[in-house]
């Protein structure tokens, strides 16, 4: 396969044809009587038409037929996806999963629809307000079949194996250590290569955005020229068997067929994209003199919510990074937070967990629910000699950090069996290290 060609940067107006039809974006208005080519012109919206310009999300296709030309929706089976928060009581425990397992195809072929899992989440989908995290595993590529999800975005973290992802803008190659964005509407397939996981974020109601970067200034975090959208590409094919069009809608999943690919978008133009991002652009922020930043100084992406300052949901990474603070405990402080925290791992080892915490596995620790270094790191940190040294060499982890009250699916609890019981001995050895009667020393 040659090398994808991309356009650079976030929640700009971009313009792309095929160059396969030179000319094929209409001139001067968006819907002209006659479309150059007798293409058909369709908008899609990502946000109300009465937005302020600066959050108003849109896009213009140019397509050889419009997506409304296929066969009525029917329900279809739902597999593990589930937007259920009540099946199960809460769980206020820490809780961390093994790493999810891969069905191998020659016990069942299972593609990227039908190997979605939902973790934990919180919200309504029909309110549009909340979040739920799902776990992707597939061994096999969605042929002749297309996704879409009504409900809102999807942020994607490949841990094992790339994703070649066919959309309507255009294709995308995403691999470990980039992440993805497919907004809301917009039709997406997905060829593996191998036994393939990850991990997605989904959000309704809200879209991604970078986070203000307030005394920071101008550049740093994630700089959006370092954002990639796909170009034009399309296929004017007919399938004689059908292609299955796969929906999303109300948390539930239903099927229609066409005759005609849905990926026949030969021109298009606007702000309303996928993209990819490679979190090794990532520009790390961190303290040079004493103490710790706060975890939202390594923000990649945000959804934001009504109430200024808290997120639906963040994408943080914890990346390779110097660690120079003076007279510091280096590791993540111990904490209970009003947010909630998943925590998810492609490659490496967390700093503050150097056993057990796996990758493509998982860890929350929900609403107030208290978290820290496990007994091993608190020891070892404590009487480290604190010279300049290389942090998370070789390791990206990465949080899903919400405001939200996260609940645990039936699956998460019971039914993945990734679900490790012994997470909680970690903190167990913590022992006192009171002395009433010690001075205490002075920087």
């Amino acid at each position: 396969m040659e090398p994808l060609k991309y356009m650079s940067g976030f929640g700009n107006e971009f313009s792309s044809e095929d160059p396969r039809c030179p000319g094929s974006l209409p001139e001067g208005q968006n819907n002209p009587q006659v479309c150059p080519y007798g293409l058909y012109a369709e908008q899609l919206s990502g946000s109300a038409f009465t937005c302020p310009r600066s959050t108003n999300k849109r896009s213009w296709l140019y397509r050889i037929l419009p997506s409304v030309h296929h066969r009525p929706f029917t329900s279809v089976i739902q597999g593990n996806l589930s937007y259920n928060w009540d099946e199960v009581d809460p769980d206020p425990n820490q809780l961390r999963w093994l790493p999810f397992k891969i069905q191998k195809a020659s016990e069942k072929k299972v593609d990227f629809v039908t190997g979605l899992h939902t973790l934990c989440g919180a919200g309504d989908i029909r309110s549009r307000t909340g979040l739920a995290i799902h776990i992707y595993t597939c061994n096999i590529s969605m042929e002749n079949k297309s996704f879409y999800n009504s409900d809102g975005d999807f942020l994607l973290v490949p841990q094992k194996g790339n994703l070649l992802i066919t959309t309507e803008f255009g294709k995308m190659l995403v691999e470990p250590y980039e992440i993805c964005v497919i907004q809301q509407g917009m039709h997406f397939s997905v060829e593996v290569f191998e036994e393939t996981r990850g991990y997605l974020l989904e959000v309704f109601g809200s879209h991604f955005e970078l986070p203000d970067l307030g005394p920071i200034g101008a550049n740093g975090l994630a700089n959006p020229r370092d954002f990639k959208v796909p170009v034009a590409w399309y296929e004017n094919r007919n399938i004689p068997a059908g292609f299955t069009v796969i929906s999303k809608f109300q948390g539930k999943l239903f099927a229609a067929q066409q005759d005609i690919s849905p990926f026949n978008v030969v021109a298009w133009h606007g702000n309303y994209t996928p993209y990819k991002y490679n979190l090794n652009d990532f520009m790390v922020i961190n303290s040079v003199a004493f103490d710790h930043a706060d975890p939202s100084i390594f923000t990649v992406l945000t959804a934001k919510s009504t109430r200024p300052g808290v997120a639906v949901a963040d994408f943080v990474i914890f990346p390779p990074r110097w660690g120079v603070s003076e007279h510091t405990f280096r590791p993540p402080y111990y904490h209970r937070n009003c947010m909630s925290e998943f925590m998810g791992l492609i490659k490496g080892h967390y700093e503050a967990k150097q056993e057990g915490f796996l990758p493509g596995g998982g860890s929350l620790h929900s609403v107030m629910t208290p978290h820290g270094p496990d007994a091993e790191c608190f020891e070892k940190a404590s009487s480290a000699a604190l010279k300049p040294e290389r942090v998370a060499g070789g390791t990206m982890a990465f949080m899903f950090e919400s405001s939200f009250n996260m609940s645990v699916t039936r699956w998460g609890l019971e039914k993945c069996n990734c679900l490790d019981k012994s997470y909680s001995t970690c903190w167990q050895p913590l022992k006192s290290h009171f002395n009433a009667n010690a001075k205490p020393s002075h920087k």
